[in-house]
């Protein structure tokens, strides 16, 4: 990792918000994506009782990803249109392997998620990891495609970014992510989305 370039974008980005994320100049920032909100739903989504009703959990995920101010215009619609096409065992299928993510394995239920997803075209790294990121901010990170890969070009990160979500990647760029965090202010990491936010800003 470029430590001498991620503090010097730290320098700057407290340069022009000296409070970090709770800056008044970030006000409009903080609104649009309303990150408190959105961990409230997450959190009444992914409550275990909810996925013993195939419907009803998919109704909710439905609503997350449509709510979401961190996903395209276009996958909202898309993913959507994907879960009313499935059939109830495809339905009860999708259910259990987010059930696993969220309260059991998530290695093996992460991979299940991207294969299930990658028949519909729908295994994308922002779709498959916003869920994770509202539900756990602090400690599950959303992977969104153009900001990752800038973040591994500028600090020199020793990560290969693929298209395709995987475990193995996953992993190790949250692990990153920790890692950058021990490394600049709090106040620029109230949460893994804003940080990355930071950087993507800041880079």
């Amino acid at each position: 990792m470029n430590l001498d370039k991620l503090k010097l974008a730290e320098a700057n980005f407290l340069q022009m918000f000296p409070a970090g994320f709770e800056d008044e100049g970030l006000t409009e920032v903080r609104k649009r994506h309303n990150l408190s909100k959105m961990n409230l739903l997450a959190l009444e989504v992914f409550r275990e009782e909810n996925f013993f009703v195939a419907d009803k959990f998919l109704k909710g995920l439905v609503k997350i990803i449509s709510r979401s101010s961190m996903l395209s215009l276009f996958e909202k619609p898309k993913f959507r249109d994907m879960i009313s096409s499935l059939n109830s065992s495809e339905k009860e299928l999708l259910t259990d392997y987010y059930r696993e993510l969220f309260h059991g394995n998530q290695e093996k239920a992460f991979d299940s998620i991207v294969d299930f997803l990658a028949f519909y075209k729908m295994a994308k790294w922002s779709v498959v990891t916003v869920g994770m990121s509202y539900y756990k901010p602090e400690r599950e990170v959303f992977v969104k495609p153009t900001t990752t890969k800038k973040i591994i070009s500028e600090l020199e990160l020793d990560l290969i970014y693929r298209p395709r979500p995987t475990w193995s990647f996953y992993e190790r760029y949250r692990e990153t992510v920790f890692e950058i965090k021990k490394n600049v202010s709090s106040s620029l990491a109230p949460n893994n989305a804003a940080l990355t936010g930071f950087l993507m800003l800041a880079l």
